[in-house]
């Protein structure tokens, strides 16, 4: 199959009307958001194609994208989930704020390992959530002293709290060992802390890592996963996603409100059980060409800006470049707009640890990663 990321021309990119063609200048390179510059899968051109022509665009229904992503789970990460402890939610990030709303109250915490996805701390305040940051540690890896005093903080006098954890996370790109999820947790337990994972990168994983689903660890049994195919195969325009409860939280997810599953799309569940069902052989062509570019970028910034440290993401197409040698101050982003015309995002969005950095997508094509870095390396002279 070819490569999905070289399909498009970067003329045809800037027709598109989402945000990531919008939100700046024509003249910019957008490499922000997460969103890929690819062609979708066939299946799912097909199958979205199909429902169109014949008028299938009511309410969504059924249980056929808990399925998919069961069997899809059980061939990819060899762990199958029982439909029944499931429920459809309108996205991920709509998930984790219907479980977070089962889970905790006003003034209840809720842990992160920052830098992190900086969606969380806007939802989390909406909510009236304390934060309490439990930061990665040097080597961008859960830091387990760090996070066990985060819990001890949060589960202080006895207050409800929920450890959200992002595998893969979000913008570093470290995939967490079995190891270090066991760890996170059984500190969890020892505080009294439930477990929120967003695995809505999963499918994005590069060996020799691996991706190990929380819930099919015994940690997990008391746990919630939100899960969806909107990152593997460039959906989040379709809204759909799953979210999965252990086998002691089964009863808990089944309390949910019924108008939390009325959010997701009829388009967008046909959508991603087409790419589930058929869209492996995309997939695979796609994780080839971003481990291609992962390793590109390493070259280009070491040739060009040998001040940015690189540790190529073990899972997600995204980048967090350390950029603090630079000189470029807190948010070396707003230099490489300003000055580049390259559009990345901010690190200091993403919490502590944040300052200095920026999140690069590199899901485009080679030419325009090229240009993007000669770009930035342009901005530092």
């Amino acid at each position: 199959m070819d490569n999905p990321l070289t399909a498009l021309t970067l003329e045809q990119l800037r027709s598109r009307t989402s945000a990531k063609w919008r939100r700046h200048p024509p003249e910019v390179l957008p490499l922000f958001v997460a969103e890929m510059d690819v062609v979708l899968a066939p299946a799912i051109v097909e199958a979205v194609s199909a429902a169109v022509r014949t008028g299938d665009t009511g309410y969504a229904y059924g249980s056929s994208y808990a399925e998919a992503l069961a069997d899809f789970a059980a061939q990819r990460w060899g762990w199958r989930f029982d439909v029944e402890a499931t429920a459809s939610v309108a996205d991920v990030m709509r998930g984790v704020v219907a479980l977070l709303g089962l889970l905790t109250g006003p003034g209840d915490a809720v842990v992160l390992n920052s830098p992190v996805y900086h969606p969380f701390y806007r939802y989390l305040a909406g909510m009236g959530r304390r934060v309490v940051e439990a930061p990665l540690g040097s080597d961008l890896r859960i830091d387990l002293r760090s996070l066990d005093a985060a819990l001890a903080d949060a589960a202080a006098g006895g207050r409800r709290c929920v450890l959200l954890l992002c595998n893969p996370h979000n913008p570093t790109g470290t995939v967490h060992t079995r190891a270090e999820l066991v760890a996170a947790g059984e500190l969890a337990a020892r505080h009294g802390a439930r477990v929120l994972v967003d695995e809505i990168h999963a499918p994005l994983v590069y060996a020799p890592a691996e991706h190990v689903p929380y819930l099919s660890l015994a940690v997990g049994a008391n746990a919630f996963a939100l899960l969806s195919a909107s990152k593997g195969w460039n959906l989040a325009g379709l809204k759909a996603a799953v979210a999965v409860a252990g086998e002691l939280a089964v009863e808990e997810l089944a309390s949910l409100p019924a108008e939390v599953s009325h959010g997701a799309s009829q388009i967008g569940v046909i959508a991603h059980v087409a790419a589930l069902r058929g869209g492996g052989p995309w997939l695979d062509a796609l994780l080839d060409a971003l481990d291609a570019n992962r390793a590109a970028l390493g070259e280009l910034l070491a040739a060009a800006l040998p001040g940015v440290r690189y540790r190529p993401p073990e899972g997600t197409y995204l980048a967090w470049l350390d950029c603090r040698e630079l000189g470029l101050g807190e948010d070396p982003a707003a230099a490489f707009l300003q000055r580049g015309r390259v559009a990345l995002s901010p690190g200091p969005d993403f919490g502590t640890g944040g300052g200095g950095h920026a999140r690069l997508n590199f899901a485009t094509s080679p030419e325009i990663l090229a240009e993007a870095v000669a770009r930035m390396a342009a901005s530092v002279r």
